[in-house]
């Protein structure tokens, strides 16, 4: 659970003072030219060495703390040295601190005025010496400005910024007032609940009321986004919820939480939409500074205005936030950073909680926040859990970099090349992979001894040379620099929970030397990654209509022990879905070959039983491919709609717009692809689907370490099953799921393998499928 903050008194508006100046303090361009700064780990380390060289009777990390009128101020300063009456505000730099930007300057300042303030209304100080220590992390030196206060002078100071800052948290109390009565007799939006829908929003309430992990599995087709979100807005003032976070994996899952708030209560709770960086650019071609884009130019001297004027638009969603932002002159996706502090709902992606850099949690953390976490379609948040705590290092990238880079930086890249070609050398330079399970924590013995460490020297080179040369940074070396990091980061946390692989892409000419590998540090098992932002919110629900087993999804990330499970029954009866195994096809590798006229007569005969919309799924491209290819020979009278690789999401649009209430097709599609969940299609835009695999993931060399490490931490009955079997089934019902999605709908599934007639296989098939195996009949068949 969020852990304890101090208590406000009821009107009072508390604020640090960090938040206090970057409102009041902030002005100028924004400018986020590369400025190369201290790790955060770096940075503590650098606060820890300043304060170990102050005298022994030198105070570090005091709390303090201060009132004006309805705020309350609170912070930790750095340190005090009562012998010479000095305040510190330290700060850890890298590089000429010559460059750094007045604006930055100006809040730091700032910070450390209203600390000397505080201070001295505390210990009763009639003045205090206040001191900026920058100190820079690649010297060790330490360059201190100091300037002498009166108590009176940093109490006036103290004053003004207060005030600039008390219109607007009457403001936010007003609102948190009205928002909190408004939930309180909140009512639920629709006439009743939908079968099943009562008990999901029954179990996330408590859930949110108890502080709990509640992991959901609930159909399609009871509303799960208005089940659990009008629970936890309703659980909200009673817990004193600060932030409620809708987190999706898809900008669709976005847009039904956002529809979801206006249906539910659009006027008195605050929402917003976070867009990724690269969607809400309006000028993608120049750098963010004051210089380069228009947009960035008095950035924070505009903000205070757009700010009031994005409180009022009502949801901002993508559109809104846009038109809010340009009719101000300001960026929208930074405005869209800032209105996050005073937003009650934001909807986003998953990353922006659980990635190592994620801003929503560093806001959380930062300002103390109770918050309540929703995560939709939560199974797909293994995948990207592994794909954010993975990092991957490309040897092209290095060579192209090597021709561009500044003379300065050559050795030194040259140095992570030859490091780097060792490790082809160690591998025979064969297109095969080689995999390395961690052995007291270790990578490849030789990436251990020589590329980390050439790689971390690097970086740091690339960091000093930008830090002197700040303008025209050419975007490859950042770009490369910032891999370089990530990858350091990501071996830090190397454990049996990852392995390391490297593939070498291409076998040498006769002769040649070895090409450089692509090396991956691959997580598997992101549980302890993701357990401590669970343990930091409040509470999280995570649900989804295919969660089963649980434990497999408790296991992999990190759930603890007390969460709860609940499985939401079907409010559809098992005559709307007739679901049909043909065990007479195999669709194994082996076997492809001959099963592909028998599964293309299936889909045909269906047809000619029924026509209507169908999406029939594959493993592959090349499956599909080989299928319909097969298909229009077969039946050339049935028109097919083919899914295409790498589909734009507005040729993805276009391909679903095809399905009608009155077209009729057949739709080919890669199982797990963009149409095998997350889509809608009622009634008559679809009434089957054929399923022409069991969806596991392919035999590889990968894929058998993730099954042998599974093993490994989990039990050997259980290495198989959580490398291929549950993902596999998951796919299968996610894809049938799209067949019925309303009370009134009826359709077909055909699993077109053997296997699902396997004992182990039928019971991981939603409770209320009503299962029947059926031969093979011949084309032309009715089905």
């Amino acid at each position: 659970m969020t852990p304890p903050r101090p208590p406000a008194t009821p009107g009072q508006y508390v604020v640090a003072v960090r938040a206090l100046c970057e409102f009041t303090a902030k002005q100028g361009d924004l400018d986020l030219r590369f400025t190369p700064s201290p790790t955060a780990q770096e940075g503590i380390a650098g606060h820890a060495l300043v304060r170990a060289r102050r005298p022994a009777s030198y105070e570090a990390e005091i709390a303090l703390c201060g009132e004006f009128g309805e705020l309350r101020v609170r912070g930790r300063a750095d340190g005090y040295d009562p012998a010479r009456n000095q305040l510190e505000e330290i700060k850890t730099t890298r590089g000429d601190l010559a460059r750094m930007r007045e604006n930055h300057r100006h809040l730091h300042w700032a910070q450390l005025k209203i600390y000397g303030a505080l201070l001295c209304r505390t210990r009763q100080l009639d003045a205090v010496r206040l001191a900026l220590v920058y100190f820079d992390i690649g010297s060790g030196r330490e360059t201190v400005l100091t300037e002498d206060w009166s108590a009176a002078q940093l109490q006036a100071f103290f004053e003004i910024h207060c005030e600039r800052f008390l219109g607007w948290a009457r403001q936010e109390l007003a609102h948190r007032a009205a928002r909190d009565a408004a939930l309180a007799a909140l009512a639920f939006p629709h006439a009743d609940f939908r079968p099943g829908q009562r008990q999901l929003a029954e179990a996330v309430y408590r859930g949110a009321i108890g502080g709990r992990r509640v992991l959901a599995q609930a159909p399609t087709g009871i509303g799960k986004t208005v089940g659990t979100l009008f629970p936890v807005l309703k659980a909200s003032p009673g817990q004193a919820l600060d932030k409620i976070f809708y987190l999706a994996a898809k900008t669709s899952g976005r847009a039904l939480a956002l529809e979801a708030m206006r249906v539910i209560d659009g006027k008195s709770v605050r929402i917003i939409e976070l867009v990724a960086r690269d969607k809400a650019c309006e000028y993608p071609g120049s750098a963010c500074h004051g210089e380069a884009c228009v947009l960035a130019r008095g950035f924070y001297d505009r903000l205070p205005a757009a700010r009031d004027a994005a409180l009022r638009a009502g949801v901002l969603d993508q559109r809104t936030l846009r038109e809010t932002a340009l009719a101000h002159d300001v960026c929208p996706y930074y405005l869209g950073q800032e209105m996050v502090r005073w937003s009650d709902v934001i909807a986003g992606d998953y990353n922006y909680y659980f990635d190592l850099n994620a801003m929503l949690h560093g806001l959380a953390q930062g300002n103390q926040w109770r918050v309540a976490v929703l995560v939709d379609e939560a199974h797909n948040l293994l995948e990207r859990a592994r794909g954010m705590y993975s990092a991957t290092l490309d040897p092209v990238a290095l060579k192209l970099l090597r021709r561009i880079a500044p003379e300065p930086l050559k050795k030194v890249l040259g140095r992570v090349s030859r490091a780097w070609n060792a490790l082809a050398a160690e591998t025979g330079g064969t297109p095969e992979s080689t995999l390395d399970a961690p052995s007291a924590g270790t990578l490849f013995p030789a990436a251990n001894a020589r590329l980390l460490p050439s790689l971390q020297e690097a970086s740091a080179a690339i960091a000093d040379y930008c830090t002197e040369h700040p303008v025209g940074v050419d975007p490859d070396l950042l770009r490369f620099h910032f891999d370089a990091l990530h990858f350091l980061r990501i071996a830090e946390l190397f454990d049996k929970r990852y392995f390391s692989d490297s593939l070498t892409p291409a076998a040498p000419r006769a002769g040649g030397k070895p090409s450089a590998p692509v090396l991956t540090l691959r997580n598997i098992v992101p549980a302890p990654l993701l357990a401590p932002r669970f343990a930091t919110a409040h509470s999280t629900t995570l649900f989804s209509a295919t969660l089963t087993p649980w434990a497999f999804y408790a296991d992999t990330l990190g759930l603890p022990a007390d969460s709860v499970w609940i499985d939401v029954a079907s409010p559809f009866r098992p005559e709307q879905l007739s679901v049909r195994v043909v065990e007479t096809i195999s669709t194994r590798w082996q076997d492809r070959d001959r099963s592909l006229q028998p599964l293309v007569d299936v889909i045909g005969r269906q047809y000619r039983a029924r026509p209507g919309n169908y999406l029939s799924f594959f493993s592959s491209y090349d499956y599909l491919q080989r299928a319909i290819a097969l298909f229009r020979a077969s039946y050339p009278d049935i028109p097919v709609r083919e899914q295409a690789p790498r589909m734009s999401e507005a040729d993805q649009a276009a391909f679903l717009a095809d399905f009608t209430h009155e077209s009729r097709a057949i739709g080919f599609a890669v199982l797990g692809g963009a149409f095998a969940e997350g889509i809608d299609l009622p009634g008559h835009r679809l009434i089957g689907a054929f399923i022409a695999t069991l969806g596991l993931p392919q035999w590889s060399p990968f894929n058998e370490e993730i099954r042998l490490r599974m093993a490994d931490l989990f039990g050997a009955a259980h290495g198989y099953d959580y490398a291929y079997l549950y993902p596999g089934i998951r796919k299968v019902v996610q894809a049938a799921g799209r067949v019925i999605r309303a009370p009134t709908d009826e359709g077909v599934v055909y699993l077109l393998d053997d296997r699902f007639a396997r004992a182990e296989v039928r019971k991981l098939l939603p409770d209320w499928w009503q299962v029947e195996r059926v031969a093979r009949r011949g084309r032309g068949s009715p089905g």
